[in-house]
């Protein structure tokens, strides 16, 4: 079953899934760097707390994903794409993330595969903005 969702309700898709999501990034040897962070709102923007190795991976290669894992087995992964920028804090680093593209996602066949560009019943989300309310 597929639910569209426009990026413009991005914001309301992650609130929905909490502050909880897993930052990927990518070493310097090419392979994955998967850890777990905070990551709020800021406009159009979102704030991920991390820490130095990942703040590192982004720093030298700032396209990064975020995902939030299905909270059930009927439910969709959230995937969003972005560009990072690190800011170090008080607190230590952080990533500010400029969104670029999301997806809703589950391992199911396409109920019809002209739906969806990606062959399963994966919902691409319209690039707009993050603010709440926004169109």
């Amino acid at each position: 079953m597929s639910i569209p969702v426009p990026l413009r309700q991005l914001d309301d898709a992650l609130h929905e899934r909490g502050s909880a999501a897993y930052v990927l990034t990518v070493s310097e040897l090419g392979t994955p760097h998967v850890v777990h962070a905070v990551v709020t709102s800021e406009g159009d923007r979102l704030r991920a707390t991390v820490g130095a190795h990942t703040a590192d991976n982004a720093a030298r290669r700032p396209r990064v994903s975020l995902l939030y894992p299905t909270r059930t087995t009927t439910d969709y992964s959230l995937i969003v794409d972005a560009v990072a920028t690190v800011e170090v804090t008080e607190d230590g680093p952080c990533l500010l993330l400029k969104p670029t593209r999301a997806v809703l996602h589950r391992p199911a066949p396409a109920p019809d595969p002209a739906t969806s560009p990606c062959g399963s019943d994966c919902v691409p989300l319209a690039l707009g903005g993050l603010a709440r309310g926004a169109s």
